[in-house]
């Protein structure tokens, strides 16, 4: 049975599969749980053949050098529906932390399925981007960072200017990251030391945030553009050119309440830019910066949707990360240690390991189950909604600007 999600006003319930065909038309053969997948493989094939089905233009961008976990190219696919150089443009993103892909995947092959939500784009003169797999590798190969180690997400700062500092990373990467695992008794005092200097939230701060002097470590930026940060910049350029206004969701999971999409603030630190994003998708649009203690996120450094600021300086930019939550922090928070030792001492570890570890990251961050994905198809269907809302309204609230 498919999941039962809310999609609109408070009580507003209704079965996935009666939309996603248009005005109270269901399909069988589209369920909440098949716009999902269980591999990379299987999410670009679906995301592929959806673009095709529904006539949007597609393109893909080839990794080179490096194949999937079956021998699979890895490619990062995009979808294109609306007018020749839109004036305004929705991109919805997935993939950017590899392994968080699943989430996202689902929901752009929901949206190409979904008449309803695209005829109201249309209707609001609004073109829609897709970008499916911002990290293919890490997406097939079960890890949040790419071929390098590095976080896509942190990754796009001005590298001609001194790079973000990293205070206290090298610190906290010596017991979370040990020589051997599980963590010893003494590397477990002294996190417990850190967290009674610093608080629990100035460990994740350091953990977290970004840094650049740990090739093998967590959350690590990296000290050049990826192929990753390259190429969702030639797709920007080649879409937003002509768009003075672009809206862009850039899906994410692992923190926060089961299944609820925390919308996190992902433009500049801008009273105007946040007054615009908020105006679009609510007052609970969350700022990390500032000392803001409410997310469940904490302030990151080298974000992809900062790209828009540099290769689309003519648009006024809406940018919002959507974050759904899976399980526990603890628990999401362990697979991702875990995951990371292995990678930085794989030659330690044996493959039915190494093996288990990835899957335990996948469930960390993929909760393979209807009522799971229906509350995630639901959120970020209206979130697209409210961009086609906002944006219609574009061209009136722009001309009374001073």
């Amino acid at each position: 049975m498919a999941a039962m999600v809310v999609v609109g006003r408070a009580g507003d319930f209704y079965d996935f599969r009666f939309h996603i065909q248009g005005e109270g038309a269901m399909n069988p053969s589209i369920s909440t749980g098949s716009c999902f997948s269980g591999t990379y493989a299987e999410a670009r094939q679906k995301f592929v053949e959806a673009g095709m089905a529904c006539g949007a233009r597609a393109r893909q961008f080839i990794l080179p050098d490096h194949r999937g976990v079956f021998g699979e190219p890895l490619s990062i696919d995009t979808a294109y529906i609306g007018p020749d150089q839109p004036r305004r443009l929705l991109i919805v993103s997935s993939g950017t932390h590899g392994v968080e892909g699943f989430c996202g995947s689902g929901c752009q092959v929901a949206v190409l399925h979904d008449t309803g939500l695209k005829d109201r784009l249309a209707q609001a003169g609004v073109g829609l981007l897709l970008i499916h797999a911002i990290n293919p590798y890490g997406f097939s190969h079960l890890q949040r960072t790419n071929e390098d180690n590095i976080d896509v997400n942190r990754n796009f700062v001005d590298f001609d200017a001194p790079l973000p500092p990293s205070p206290h990373y090298l610190e906290v990467e010596s017991f979370v990251l040990p020589p051997q695992w599980p963590p010893s008794g003494q590397d477990i005092e002294r996190q417990q030391a850190f967290v009674r200097q610093h608080g629990e939230r100035g460990l994740r701060h350091a953990v977290s945030s970004g840094q650049r002097v740990s090739p093998q470590g967590l959350f690590y930026g990296g000290t050049a553009p990826s192929w990753s940060n390259r190429t969702v910049r030639a797709i920007l350029r080649e879409h937003g050119a002509a768009a003075q206004a672009i809206a862009w969701i850039d899906i994410h999971t692992g923190l926060g309440p089961y299944g609820h999409g925390e919308k996190l603030y992902a433009g500049r630190n801008d009273a105007r830019d946040i007054a615009r994003a908020r105006a679009c998708w609510g007052s609970d649009v969350f700022l990390t910066f500032s000392g803001n203690t409410d997310s469940v996120s904490v302030d990151v450094t080298g974000l992809v949707c900062s790209s828009l600021h540099d290769e689309c300086v003519q648009a006024e930019a809406l940018l919002v990360g959507l974050e759904f939550g899976t399980l526990p922090f603890s628990a999401v928070q362990s697979a991702l240690y875990h995951a990371a030792w292995i990678r930085a001492h794989g030659g330690k570890v044996d493959a039915a390991t190494r093996a288990a570890a990835a899957r335990v990251l996948r469930d960390a961050f993929y909760c393979d189950n209807d009522v799971w994905k229906g509350m995630i198809l639901g959120q970020a269907r209206v979130a697209c909604l409210q961009v086609a809302q906002s944006l219609a309204r574009f061209d009136t609230e722009h001309a009374a600007q001073p």
